[in-house]
């Protein structure tokens, strides 16, 4: 457990935010910090293909200790941290035997982590909480995932008698900001199938995904003095609030949960003469996606029949998809997971994921992905926390799912 926690408290206090304006690869260069880290970690673990490329990706190989042929497995986290919220100067602190009831977070601003208002921290009585001091994110998104991996990985170099075929491992930049699989080299990695560490409450197990796209919707008005307005003025902001009016109020985020999705309007802006609408369109279901986005343009057809063809253009670009579909033909694995968490005691929580992830595109790019759990809680703020059990726990089971898998395979 020292070792654990070694690593993930090294890596939590270096900055590796993201920044979704910059056009770079990886998006902000003390990402390349940590991953000079990792590949350092990896070559004295005696890992093999060790390579940090030019993009701020970094893979290396566990060689195999089995003669016979087995699956080549991949484990996968991402360096960068959330833009949302304060990434600098981290600093974690431990709680031991959390006792139940408030953590005083930083008294001095009056930053308090309360089951009253998170409620899942009482399930943690009696375990060690790793939290923020109240000033920034922790970065257990995922800082943990990455610890966890490494440790499995020395965990395995020790105990030479866990027979595994080939490991392959790698850590990815820019995941906050949607680009964590743009420069995957899938076919280096070279992987049958594989799993990324990068899921929440111990126990998480997930392997289907929201399919996404973004939609944008422009409103071109016509602006007259409103003395003499009267018939002649097409106020855009106006047209604006009409098409999200047509749009289900019991359909957005904040009303939905489970595979129910959503159209979620994320940004606005405009006057009297333009007006742009951005929503994100979201479902679990192919079809319901596509009724989605066929509904977006229904509704601006309607407009244009009232207000007149040109003023109202739709685009909608897809952002990706469900994974469900690329991980069927390796269901196996998933089931093996669930296994080796009830074999660790741990209760697998196997849901679908309400968002996105590199896990979905690599399984689109060949290389089917499901997501393990860390035991991170209420990433990208002042209240994420990670009790250090639950961290244990997923190191046990990534070695056990390792070498369930090698055994599965030679029957």
């Amino acid at each position: 457990m020292k070792t654990l926690l070694d690593r993930f408290f090294r890596y939590v206090k270096i900055d590796t935010q993201s920044d979704e304006n910059s056009s770079t690869c990886p998006s902000t260069e003390k990402q390349l910090v940590l991953a000079r880290m990792l590949t350092e970690e990896m070559k004295a673990l005696g890992m093999k293909d060790v390579r940090l490329d030019k993009n701020g990706y970094v893979m290396g190989t566990l060689s195999p200790n089995d003669g016979k042929k087995l699956p080549v497995i991949g484990f996968i986290a991402h360096m960068d941290t959330s833009p949302d919220f304060l990434g600098t100067g981290v600093n974690p602190v431990i709680y031991r035997k959390y006792p139940g009831g408030d953590i005083v977070l930083n008294r001095k601003k009056k930053v308090i982590l309360s089951p009253a208002d998170f409620p899942e921290l009482l399930k943690y009585k009696g375990q060690d909480i790793i939290t923020t001091d109240g000033n920034t994110l922790l970065g257990a998104d995922d800082k943990a995932g990455i610890a966890e991996i490494l440790t499995a990985i020395e965990y395995l170099t020790k105990h030479p008698e866990i027979k595994h075929g080939t490991i392959r491992v790698g850590f990815t930049p820019d995941e906050e900001i949607g680009r964590g699989a743009d420069r995957f080299d899938v076919k280096r990695f070279n992987a049958d199938f594989a799993f990324t560490v990068d899921g929440g409450e111990i126990g998480e197990l997930e392997f289907e995904n929201f399919n996404a796209a973004l939609a944008t919707v422009e409103f071109a008005g016509r602006n007259v003095h409103p003395g003499t307005a009267k018939d002649k003025m097409i106020n855009a902001m106006h047209l604006a609030m009409e098409f999200n009016a047509l749009l289900p109020v019991n359909e957005r985020p904040e009303h939905t949960e489970g595979y129910e999705g959503f159209y979620h309007l994320i940004d606005m802006e405009g006057n009297v003469e333009h007006a742009i609408l951005r929503y994100l369109v979201r479902d679990h279901s192919k079809q319901r996606f596509m009724d989605r986005k066929r509904y977006l343009e229904q509704s601006a057809g309607l407009l244009r029949v009232k207000y007149g063809s040109d003023k109202i253009k739709v685009q909608i670009r897809d952002q990706y998809y469900n994974m469900r579909e690329k991980i069927q033909p390796v269901m196996h694995v998933v089931k093996l997971a669930e296994q080796s968490m009830i074999a660790r005691k741990v209760k697998p929580i196997v849901k679908p994921i309400r968002g996105g992830t590199d896990g979905a595109r690599l399984s689109y790019m060949g290389l089917p992905t499901p997501n393990l759990f860390t035991g991170g809680h209420n990433f990208h703020g002042r209240f994420e926390f990670i009790p250090v059990q639950s961290m244990v726990k997923a190191v046990e089971v990534i070695v056990d799912l390792i070498a369930r898998i090698a055994v599965n395979s030679k029957e």
